[in-house]
């Protein structure tokens, strides 16, 4: 490998764009951590990043026994973009780059900023059945 060749990855990048990286990009990034098995790295980012995830998002994952507690609202980069195969936008409109090669996909989600969670629990169950749909088309088989 010459210098100027960047290693190759086996496993397929998916970055999830949400305004304000603190429920919907969050829930997507969370499950396809857990269901993919680590078979797919995972960023997500925010338009206009907030202090912090929406706590109802947090709660109704921890449901699910995933803990999010540790994660931040992130600021998207072109550079994210850039490292990722696919790209998940969910209401954030034109703000994402876009790169000749990249998959693009607009997920219409409702925003859980501001619900409650028997809410946010309705958007999490879509979120899920999104991300299983979606690591099938990546031939990553859900665990």
């Amino acid at each position: 490998m010459t210098t100027d060749q960047q290693p190759q990855t086996d496993r397929p990048s998916v970055l999830y764009v949400c305004v304000h990286n603190a429920g919907r990009s969050q829930m997507a990034a969370a499950y396809t951590r857990q269901l993919s098995g680590g078979a797919v790295e995972v960023r997500s980012a925010g338009s206009e990043p907030a202090d912090q995830v929406n706590s109802a998002v947090r709660d109704a994952l921890l449901e699910e026994g995933i803990d999010i507690a540790a994660e931040t609202p992130k600021l998207l980069t072109t550079d994210a973009v850039q490292a990722s195969d696919v790209v998940i936008t969910m209401g954030c409109g034109d703000t994402c780059p876009i790169f000749p090669g990249k998959r693009y996909e607009d997920w219409v989600l409702a925003d859980p900023a501001g619900q409650g969670i028997d809410a946010v629990r309705l958007i999490r169950d879509e979120v899920k059945d999104r991300v299983r749909r979606l690591l099938e088309s990546l031939g990553v088989q859900p665990v």
